[in-house]
């Protein structure tokens, strides 16, 4: 096993360094801005973001004992959606003010995920009840986004629907070291709480018996998940299936231990965001396909194909 994870670890670190070289040639005297400026940063951004998503997606497959549960599922990326194309919608102006529309998209994802964790820590709702909560606020703020795009002018509309595909494209290392110290202290609590997650596989009655404070772990694990993958979808908007299929790709590969579910999800949710984007800048080269796009063209029959694969074995 250890082995395996050597070289799976491996393998993931070289294509994230291999990234930034994939797509058109480069050449000439652009070619040293193209790389350091446009490529690398975007590269780092996708691994902060890939990782963010698919430790916070582990997690939360981990806490609800569903490998259906991912910060989508309990409302943290709806409620960043909600925000970001409210200020889309309502202010027209502000689509040339990104940190207006990422504040906003960051206090949607905090709104909904911390009335997603004051359930938890109420004590009176089981798991499957927070979960259940989750896709009712999903539901209903996807409703409101819906409504919101219609009384929307045909400009106002493009923007929040270009946005809603998520994407990577940046100059510079801005949105790097904005989302750095997120992520990383996210990843860090998340992290801390994997002894917990282990002792829940048993149930919450034996994690009880443990010693594990149950309630404490729920809110811990909503909490900083909505905070990291806020983050990131206030910047980068929604990024589908990267939560999802990452998690059951390490746990078919490496079994579903916490303690090498987590980490691993982090390391190969990195490298499969960044392949993708790799993938969008090579399929459309100069058009900036959203990565968004392509993570849900391949995440679908992907995660088919790893459900069925599971239950053929």
């Amino acid at each position: 096993m250890s082995v395996r994870i050597l070289l799976f670890g491996l393998g993931c670190c070289g294509l994230i360094i291999s990234a930034p070289f994939v797509g058109s040639g480069l050449q000439g005297e652009e070619s040293h801005f193209i790389l350091t400026q446009l490529r690398i940063p975007r590269v780092l951004l996708g691994a902060l973001v890939g990782a963010s998503m698919g430790l916070c997606g582990a997690a939360y497959q981990a806490l609800f004992d569903n490998p259906l549960a991912t910060p989508s599922t309990v409302g943290t990326t709806a409620g960043a959606a909600l925000g970001a194309l409210a200020v889309l919608v309502l202010f027209p102006g502000a689509r040339s003010g990104l940190p207006m529309v990422a504040l906003a998209a960051f206090a949607g994802a905090l709104l909904v995920t911390f009335a997603i964790a004051a359930i938890a820590a109420s004590g009176r709702a089981s798991i499957n009840d927070v979960l259940l909560a989750g896709i009712a606020i999903t539901l209903a703020t996807g409703a409101i986004t819906t409504g919101l795009q219609f009384q929307a002018d045909m400009a106002s509309t493009f923007e929040a629907v270009r946005w809603s595909l998520g994407h990577l494209s940046q100059v510079g290392y801005r949105g790097v070291i904005l989302l750095s110290p997120i992520v990383l202290l996210c990843a860090v609590a998340l992290l801390c709480q994997v002894r917990a997650l282990e002792a829940m596989l048993g149930g919450e009655d034996r994690a009880h018996s443990q010693g594990v404070n149950v309630r404490r772990t729920r809110t811990i694990c909503l909490a900083f998940g909505a905070v990291s993958v806020g983050a990131c979808v206030a910047w980068c908007g929604p990024i589908a299936f990267v939560g999802l299929i990452v998690p059951h790709l390490v746990r078919l590969s490496m079994g579903a231990s916490r303690r090498i579910l987590l980490p691993m999800s982090a390391l190969v949710g990195a490298a499969f965001l960044v392949c993708c984007d790799a993938l969008a800048r090579w399929v459309l080269p100069g058009q900036d396909l959203p990565v968004g796009v392509v993570t849900a063209t391949l995440g679908a029959p992907l995660l088919v194909f790893l459900v069925t694969r599971r239950h053929s074995s």
